[in-house]
C-alpha cells in the first residue's frame, strides 16, 4: 500500500480507537469523577485494543502470526501509554489546560509514534 494511502487507513482506524478512547476517557471523569490522567489511561487501553484488532486486518499487510506482532504492538503502545501519561501530566496537571484539548495534542503527537512504529516493527518485514 503507497505511503499516503496507508497513512489515510491508520487515521481512520485511529478515529475509531479515538471514539473508544474519548468514549471512556470523558465517561470517567464526568459520569464516575475520575481524575483526567488515569482515566485516560484506561481510554487509551480500550482504544488500543480497537486499534491493533483494525491496523491489522486493514492497515498493515504483514506475515507475522498474532503472537510475534502482539508483543510487538503491546511494545509501541507502551511507549504510547508513558508518552500520553507524560504530555497529559505536563498539560493537565503541570499547565492546568482543560483536558479535552490537552487530550487532543497528546493524541496527535503519538499518532505520528504510532504509525511509525507500528509501520517499521510491529508489523514490518521479518528480518
Amino acid at each position: 500500500m503507497r505511503l499516503h494511502l496507508q497513512f489515510s487507513a491508520f487515521m481512520l482506524v485511529g478515529v475509531a480507537a479515538m471514539v473508544v478512547h474519548y468514549g471512556l476517557l470523558i465517561g470517567l471523569v464526568q459520569l464516575a469523577g475520575a481524575s483526567p490522567v488515569p482515566a485516560t489511561l484506561v481510554g487509551y487501553v480500550g482504544g488500543g485494543l480497537v486499534s491493533y484488532a483494525l491496523n491489522r486486518a486493514h492497515v498493515f499487510e504483514t506475515e507475522r502470526n498474532h503472537a510475534d506482532a502482539l508483543w510487538r504492538f503491546v511494545g509501541v503502545a507502551g511507549v504510547g501509554f508513558l508518552l500520553t501519561w507524560g504530555f497529559m501530566h505536563l498539560f493537565v496537571e503541570r499547565f492546568g489546560a482543560p483536558y479535552i484539548p490537552a487530550q487532543i495534542v497528546t493524541t496527535g503527537i503519538v499518532m505520528f509514534w504510532s504509525f511509525v512504529g507500528h509501520k517499521f516493527w510491529t508489523f514490518g518485514e521479518k528480518a
